[in-house]
């Protein structure tokens, strides 16, 4: 809390009540259906969020990073189907518990503006995130998908829920993969890639983030 104080973020006096809470790998940080008991603000790591359609398909539907808020939709909302968020590296979040919290988040003017701030520049990610399916090749789009779910150096999302979120069937995902590989940017070890030339993908990343 002294080396990454967020009282900046409030005009409220939450900091006694806040908690620090630690996930692996793979570890749920709030399963689906189920309503969390705490506003959480990423410090470190990352995180997907998945959602369950009623013929039981998985779908991959967003990223959280650092600086992000999980479970601000809970929070404004009395009615609200939480979705299932798992940590994709190690993560590390403030957890400011509702219980004690909440009616002084929701009165918080500067709290509030920030959040307004943060649900806007999701709205526009996700407005992009599909333009970008239309404008851009393939190449592009799994370069920043692999930089966004990489544990480190090492990249092991299955290729069905790949498929699934950028809108490509599996024969063009594997096609521009065995590209990657042959050009030297990824390295296939068993059943996970080993990320070789990290700025290669970031260049091609970055077109995305121009546009």
């Amino acid at each position: 809390m002294e080396r990454h104080p967020i009282s900046q973020l409030f005009s409220c006096p939450i900091e006694e009540f806040i908690e620090v809470h630690e996930y692996k790998r793979d570890e749920w940080i709030i399963r689906e259906g189920m309503r969390p008991d705490f506003l959480f603000y990423v410090m470190g790591g990352k995180a997907k969020i998945y959602v369950t359609h009623q013929n039981g398909k998985v779908s991959l539907i967003n990223f959280i990073n650092p600086h992000d808020y999980i479970g601000e939709m809970e929070l404004l909302n009395d009615v609200y189907y939480t979705k299932g968020i798992q940590a994709s590296t190690k993560t590390i979040c403030y957890a400011i518990p509702f219980s004690c919290c909440r009616d002084q988040l929701l009165e918080d003017v500067k709290f509030l503006r920030e959040l307004t701030r943060v649900l806007s520049v999701k709205s526009t990610a996700m407005s992009a995130k599909y333009a970008q399916s239309l404008a851009f090749p393939l190449e592009n789009r799994l370069a920043d998908f692999i930089l966004q779910t990489a544990d480190g150096p090492i990249y092991k999302e299955k290729h069905v829920m790949v498929c699934d979120f950028l809108g490509v069937s599996y024969r063009h995902l594997l096609h521009v993969i065995r590209q990657f590989c042959e050009k030297g940017y990824l390295q296939k070890e068993g059943r996970h890639y080993r990320i070789r030339l990290p700025d290669a993908l970031q260049g091609l990343a970055e077109m995305l983030k121009h546009e």
